[in-house]
């Protein structure tokens, strides 16, 4: 009640004091810097796209590469997944406070980071797709280079994050390049899966029939085996990963010099900067505002769901409907139609709002994922079921990207002495995020692993196929119904986003004048 009576006040006053010449040019200054061209944008969001052609590849494909690829045990391979993404509980919001304490240099502050993780993070990558000939410390070298690339991938997709803040001053700017980045991002899954499926799928290695438990040795004989018509060798297949991942790797580095080139991060000239505060006030800072919580919360549970979606479709397509030589062009499908869909979704928030937006894209998804366990396997099927899906998954992307920005506004609203804390909402959101992929990738893998998964098996058994419709549609069913309650206590809807713009701005027109104010005494 306070603040509102007290920007009322400043509002009334305003009306009253005209502007200097100086204050006005000043301002339009601002505002001239806060504009962002097509250019300016499209390469800001191009810089999005290595954390997600990087990410689909990772989420679709690591798991069936550690089973059937590398043939590891489900157990241990449920360890690295899990393992790799729960060291980010470490990284990100460490990375996050760092970031916060990094002093501007002539690049910015956030620019470095991305520079400088790039071609260590394109390093562990394409380690990740490599079979080290000694089969007892495969655990340990994929365990090293996942958590090492996580790590890494966090100095990049962290400041970038944050960079949304910093690339210009005005909401509507950041909400245009936000659709621009989550376009570029889902164009991103849609290389991703393209890259790694098509090139996967060429070298597509025979599966092994048998009533028996296959044991590792009978593997490592059969890899060996010279197979004639259209499938590969093991050892064919697993080249065809290493040739994807370095394709994949070559696009990140073209993408983070076309971000670092053509994006020039503003410098928060007119906003005070608080005196740095230590990583664990850091914490309870975001963790304590209560509109982040809440939208943390909520899609942590829909992106979990997402991600069980997402990590065990291509195991699902492969066995459950049996569609082992098309799932790489099911996943396309999907992306695809995400990829199509995204500016449908950036009109509907816009038209709608964007808490409306979550309900209806969130809910979308269910009728899909309820047929494609209840109509009979049939690819064509699939293939519109997939298309429809895709649609959904686009809200996924662009929803909470998109609403992020709004959040921050509102601790700036509320907390006005307290400023450049911008990383440390987008660790924490970004570490939330791969949480959900780790639980999910290692529940699933461990969850087959007891179910009886027969790794290389040309079927499973029927506790497998159960445990996959589990994983692929009541499961995140339960977890999107859980998040859109916990959505419903949102505080920030269209009338409460536009009212922190407005104090924003009055916030900012307020630092103009007393820096115009305090030159002109200087002149004095």
């Amino acid at each position: 009640m306070a603040r509102g009576e007290g920007a009322e006040q400043y509002s009334n006053a305003s009306l009253l004091q005209k502007p200097s010449p100086d204050g006005i040019k000043l301002a339009a200054k601002c505002e001239s810097r806060s504009r962002l061209s097509v250019c300016n944008k499209l390469c800001y969001a191009i810089g999005g796209a290595p954390y997600q052609i990087t990410g689909c590849a990772i989420g679709f494909f690591l798991q069936i590469y550690l089973l059937d690829v590398a043939l590891l045990d489900p157990f241990y391979a449920s360890i690295i997944l899990f393992v790799g993404r729960a060291w980010d509980a470490i990284t990100d919001p460490t990375v996050g406070f760092l970031v916060s304490r990094s002093p501007w240099t002539r690049f910015g502050r956030m620019m470095p980071w991305i520079l400088l993780s790039t071609p260590f993070a394109v390093l562990c990558y394409f380690l990740i797709w490599y079979v080290p000939s000694v089969e007892q410390g495969r655990i340990v070298w994929y365990l090293i280079f996942y958590c090492s690339f996580q790590t890494l991938q966090t100095c990049f997709h962290v400041p970038y994050s944050a960079l949304t803040m910093f690339i210009s001053t005005e909401q509507k700017e950041r909400d245009s390049a936000t659709a621009y980045r989550m376009t570029v991002e889902v164009l991103g899954t849609l290389i991703g899966t393209a890259v790694q499926g098509q090139i996967v799928g060429m070298a597509n290695a025979p599966c092994i029939s048998t009533g028996e438990e296959l044991n590792s040795t009978d593997l490592l004989a059969a890899s060996t085996v010279n197979i004639t018509g259209p499938h590969a060798s093991l050892e064919h297949l697993r080249n065809a990963y290493m040739i994807a991942s370095g394709v994949i790797c070559s696009i990140y580095v073209v993408c983070a010099m076309v971000l670092f080139l053509g994006v020039k991060e503003q410098k928060e000239t007119c906003r005070v900067r608080t005196e740095p505060m230590s990583f664990f006030q850091g914490i309870r800072m975001v963790m304590g505002h209560g509109p982040y919580a809440k939208l943390v919360m909520g899609f942590l549970f829909t992106s979990l769901a997402f991600m069980l979606l997402e990590g065990n479709f291509a195991l699902f397509c492969s066995y459950t409907l049996g569609f082992r030589n098309d799932f790489q062009n099911i996943l396309l499908v999907i992306m695809l139609s995400a990829t199509l869909a995204i500016p449908f979704w950036q009109w509907f928030l816009t038209k709608f709002g964007k808490k409306t937006a979550v309900y209806i894209g969130t809910t979308s998804v269910v009728p899909f994922l309820v047929s494609v366990i209840l109509v009979p396997s049939n690819l064509i099927v699939t293939y519109i079921v997939s298309f429809a899906a895709g649609v959904s998954v686009a809200a996924a992307f662009l929803l909470p990207w998109s609403m992020l920005p709004d959040v921050v506004d509102d601790f700036k609203v509320q907390n006005p002495e307290s400023q450049g804390h911008e990383a440390i909402f987008y660790s924490f959101y970004v570490f939330f995020t791969k949480f959900a992929s780790g639980v999910s990738l290692g529940v699933s893998t461990l969850s087959l692993d007891f179910a009886g998964y027969v790794t290389r098996g040309c079927t499973q058994p029927a506790e497998v196929d159960l445990t996959l419709k589990i994983l692929v549609s009541p499961a995140p069913i339960v977890l999107i119904i859980i998040g859109l309650l916990i959505f419903i206590s949102y505080p920030i809807n269209e009338e409460k986003r536009q009212g922190n713009r407005k104090l924003l701005n009055e916030q900012r027109e307020n630092e103009i004048d007393s820096e115009t104010d305090s030159t002109e005494l200087n002149v004095v």
